[in-house]
């Protein structure tokens, strides 16, 4: 199906762009998904706080999603986007990583972002199962356990360790290289019962699961989950070819990540017929969000093409009138 011509070309198969996709195929649309097959949240073993899909893996809500899309006509295709332009027709040109390309009238772009992990041995293996970074989406699954927080700044760290208490009575903060808390942040951390530890994190270690932290000084903390900020940044260079870049995304002046900036709640970017929705919009946003924000994508596109069609359908009968 590649080189085909469609109503809308939806970059990115996970909640976001299935949802979107499901929505415009309803429509009457003709739809065609491009997915690479890499979702940033692959290495969870379930999707939480999806109200009536709660504690799936990742893989079956995809494959549930896909055969719900493809059921209504719209088309899946396995791959990768490499850039997008706009033709002299207005349409926009998908180019396929495989050299196949794709006619679009409508972009809705849900690729996604990708989480920058701390170089820290051992950490990467565990991400996703006992490396986390929020609580709603895993603090019930580690409740009552050993959990350790691994400050990226201080701020950060204090903010995550006073949250996590919630899910556990045993928490640990890593300040790792952020500085030490003093004052309030002290008394709070304290008073909730948080232990500090101070030094570089060197290592993170276990067998088939975390066992523990190793610090520079070769002391080993006993942990069973900890606890990360990493940046998460948008997958949209694709999008550079039409001027559409992330921007960096700060909370307070820490750098959390890269964002492409929605115009308004619908989606709708700064170029027109070009919308985005879920985790590279919104960096935090759970899935349950992220499949809300494609739903509106995709009616804003469907109303977006109406529009266009209508106008066409009215200059086309004046012109009809006006001929002889």
């Amino acid at each position: 199906m590649t080189n085909g011509e469609y109503d809308v070309v939806v970059v990115g198969g996970s909640a976001a762009g299935l949802s979107g996709a499901l929505n415009l195929a309803r429509a009457r649309r003709s739809v065609a998904v491009v997915d690479s097959g890499d979702p940033r949240n692959a290495p969870a073993g379930g999707v939480h706080n999806y109200l009536g899909r709660e504690g799936t893996p990742p893989s079956e809500l995809t494959a549930v999603g896909r055969a719900e899309i493809t059921g209504y006509g719209a088309v899946v295709l396995e791959g990768t986007v490499s850039t997008v332009t706009r033709d002299d027709d207005g349409r926009f040109l998908v180019s396929l990583a495989d050299g196949g390309s794709l006619l679009a009238r409508r972009v809705l772009a849900a690729s996604g972002a990708r989480d920058v992990l701390p170089d820290i041995p051992g950490l990467a293996r565990y991400w996703g199962k006992d490396v986390l970074h929020c609580p709603y989406c895993h603090g019930w699954e580690v409740r009552d356990r050993p959990i350790g927080i691994l400050a990226r700044d201080l701020e950060t760290g204090v903010h995550q360790a006073l949250m996590w208490r919630q899910w556990s009575e045993d928490i640990v903060l890593f300040l790792h290289t952020s500085g030490e808390p003093g004052g309030a942040q002290a008394q709070q951390l304290a008073a909730r019962g948080i232990r500090v530890v101070a030094g570089e994190v060197t290592a993170v270690e276990g067998q088939s699961r975390l066992t523990g932290l190793r610090l520079a000084s070769g002391e080993a903390v006993q942990r069973q989950a900890l606890v990360i900020a990493a940046p998460v940044h948008a997958r949209a260079a694709y999008l550079a070819d039409l001027g559409i870049k992330p921007v960096e995304q700060f909370v307070g002046e820490q750098l959390i990540g890269t964002a492409v900036p929605a115009a308004d709640p619908t989606g709708a970017t700064t170029v027109p017929g070009v919308y985005a929705a879920g985790n590279m919009v919104i960096p935090m946003m759970q899935v349950i969000g992220a499949a809300a924000a494609g739903l509106a994508a995709g009616a804003a596109i469907n109303a977006d093409l109406i529009a266009e069609e209508t106008e066409r359908a009215v200059e086309a009968s004046l012109s009809r009138r006006a001929q002889p």
